[in-house]
């Protein structure tokens, strides 16, 4: 059967076996940067599947339609895709994602090859370790913690902020310079930099997307740290419990004061499938779930989406619910994240909600025992190790409480 569909493919132009292999790939911005990856494209079952790769983590994407010439890609959780001309030796076409307000369109290529960056000759400098990083338009002394490895010229890493982190950066250093990227359908990153010296990175710029731009600079410093005063949520004078009531995404209304939740320790993560991070803690959620929920331990995420609109919002979450096997409800508050009463009219008792994701913790009595913004993804290593046990630990202490 597989050489059939093979001789079928040959017939008709397209050369299966010289598609197959490492593409070297790139989004071309209108100031002339490139935000670059790889790729493994390979046909798994007769049908084609990418495998988008960032340092440690790669994303298989298996919604590819080919129609003569072109591929129509669907990236798997976000409302991200590819529109693309084929040959068999290069790719051309467009970068689409969806937005609140508008939709972002960035032209891409790709060729034959396994190179993010030419790397040129080994540098002689290595940046490997923390770096407290200054960004441009961040809030004085709000800084952010570059964790990097650098292996002879080859880079890895990510940037630690208040709010999370930039995931899974890959790149090279090459003579006195540092090039970093990234690129999994909802962020499109380039950092690029110059190493001063052993303590010092200046020059940089942050590139974002198809034109956002923006400048940093970093010091080395094994115990960078970030603080979060800035991003905190807390719970109002006089309230000390949530009251909610939105709809799963098959219409079903559920309620945080329902029988399912109570005398449970139950987690609120705050979160919408437009967001990168979501998508780490997501995958971390559900798995605690899935291992702990016998023990009384229950998880509802609330969505605010790009979108009062129902059916656009329920078709991206539930790619976030079948990627990552979430069997906790995920409810559509149906209020977006650019509305600047979101948290007034879905979670009153609290103050702002100013980033995702964020998450709540509910004891056993139903009262809220801990906000926690921001979530450190597992790019970030040692800080994503120490969240977990945090994480774990809190919610042993309250499964022990009494009622």
């Amino acid at each position: 059967m597989r050489a059939f569909i093979l001789a079928i493919l040959l017939m008709t132009g397209f050369n299966v076996v010289a598609q197959q292999g490492w593409w070297s790939a790139k989004l071309h911005r209108a100031d002339g940067n490139v935000i670059a990856f790889t790729f493994e494209w390979k046909t798994l079952q007769g049908k084609p599947v990418w495998y988008i790769k960032n340092a440690a983590e790669k994303i298989k994407v298996d919604n590819i339609k080919e129609v003569g010439d072109s591929l129509f890609i669907q990236m798997p959780v976000f409302e991200s895709q590819f529109r693309i001309k084929k040959t068999n030796k290069e790719l051309s076409g467009v970068w689409i994602k969806g937005g609140s307000l508008k939709t972002q369109v960035i032209p891409f290529s790709a060729a034959k090859g396994n190179q993010r960056f030419l790397a040129g000759v080994t540098s002689g400098k290595n940046i490997s370790g923390n770096w407290a990083v200054s960004f441009a338009k961040s809030k004085p002394n709000q800084l952010s913690v570059g964790i990097f490895k650098q292996l002879g010229n080859q880079l890895t890493g990510t940037f630690l902020n208040p709010t999370g982190d930039y995931r899974y950066l890959e790149g090279i250093v090459k003579n006195d310079s540092l090039i970093l990227s990234g690129f999994d359908g909802g962020h499109s990153f380039l950092f690029t930099a110059k190493i001063a010296d052993a303590k010092t990175i200046t020059g940089g710029t942050f590139f974002s997307g198809a034109t956002s731009k923006e400048d940093w600079f970093a010091v080395k410093d094994a115990n960078a740290t970030v603080p979060g005063d800035s991003v905190a949520m807390f719970v109002k004078p006089g309230e000390e419990s949530l009251d909610f009531s939105f709809k799963d995404l098959e219409g079903k209304q559920v309620a945080i004061n329902s029988d399912r939740f109570k005398n449970k320790v139950v987690v609120i993560q705050l979160m919408g499938s437009w967001c990168p991070n979501c998508m780490d803690e997501t995958a971390f959620l559900s798995a605690y779930y899935n291992a702990n929920k016998q023990r009384g331990v229950e998880v509802i995420a609330l969505a605010y989406e790009y979108s009062t609109d129902w059916d656009r919002s329920v078709k991206s979450l539930k790619k976030f619910q079948q990627r990552f096997n979430v069997q906790y409800p995920i409810l559509n508050t149906e209020v977006t994240v650019s509305d600047s009463l979101r948290t007034e009219k879905t979670l009153p008792q609290l103050t702002a909600i100013k980033f995702f994701p964020s998450s709540i913790i509910i004891d056993k009595k139903g009262k809220i025992r801990k906000l926690d913004t921001g979530f450190n993804g597992p790019a970030t290593g040692a800080y994503f190790v120490a969240y977990k046990k945090e994480f774990y630990d809190t919610i042993d202490m309250l499964l022990k409480e009494n009622l």
